[in-house]
């Protein structure tokens, strides 16, 4: 079952000799469930893709469609409640709230809707991040590997239809590393999400049931890993 797709996506900065052309054309489908990777150099379009995907930018020209809907259709007010509740974002740099705890930041997004915490999800998020008893601490109170936990925690709470994770691992050893992979990991399996990552770590990569390449705004390869 198709739970994205992307048709003939562009996207330009600037205008006349210094237009930058970021994406050029790029159409794609994921299923529901899988794990894509998405590789290539700095500067090749990935995060501008994935902020496209996530209803962070608009496109200049092409659709984005999430559980049959069109995305850049919606209002302004209709797309963030899209992005609060179908999307959750997980970055390199962590975006933690420097004043809020752990729960706190967590809960961030439900309490932003409006809406009640699920105190059962919350437990078992608390329980699979490794972060029982840690719930008062602040970011600055916990290592990088804790707070890209908590960030991950914040994209899960609101059981989103699609994980997107920007560069996840970047500022983080290769232990911590591969621990947050095993969690995102974990939550594709565990709550059956559509996992979308963008990584420079070709570890990562050969992990995912699919590998898309790009290059200077266009897809170069794409490839199944794992049917």
């Amino acid at each position: 079952m198709e739970i994205l797709r992307v048709e003939n996506l562009t996207k330009t900065y600037g205008s006349g000799e210094n237009q930058v052309r970021a994406l050029d054309g790029v159409s794609f489908s994921v299923e529901k469930g899988q794990f894509l990777a998405i590789i290539g150099p700095s500067g090749s379009g990935k995060s501008t893709l994935l902020h496209i995907l996530g209803g962070v930018d608009t496109p200049t020209s092409g659709k984005v469609y999430m559980a049959g809907q069109d995305v850049y259709a919606k209002s302004e007010e209709q797309l963030a409640v899209f992005r609060r509740r179908e999307v959750g974002l997980v970055y390199q740099f962590y975006n933690l709230i420097p004043v809020l705890d752990v729960r706190e930041n967590i809960t961030l997004p439900v309490l932003m809707d409006g809406r009640k915490v699920n105190e059962e999800r919350l437990k078992e998020l608390l329980d699979v991040l490794g972060l029982v008893g840690r719930e008062k601490h602040l970011p600055n109170q916990l290592s990088g590997g804790q707070q890209q936990r908590v960030s991950i925690g914040r994209a899960l709470m609101n059981a989103p239809a699609v994980v997107l994770a920007d560069e996840p691992t970047g500022n983080l050893d290769s232990k911590a590393s591969q621990e947050i992979v095993d969690l995102l990991k974990l939550s594709n399996k565990k709550y059956g999400q559509t996992l979308i990552v963008i990584t420079h770590d070709e570890n990562i990569a050969l992990q995912a049931d699919r590998v898309i390449a790009i290059e200077d705004g266009r897809i170069v390869r794409d490839e199944v890993l794992r049917p």
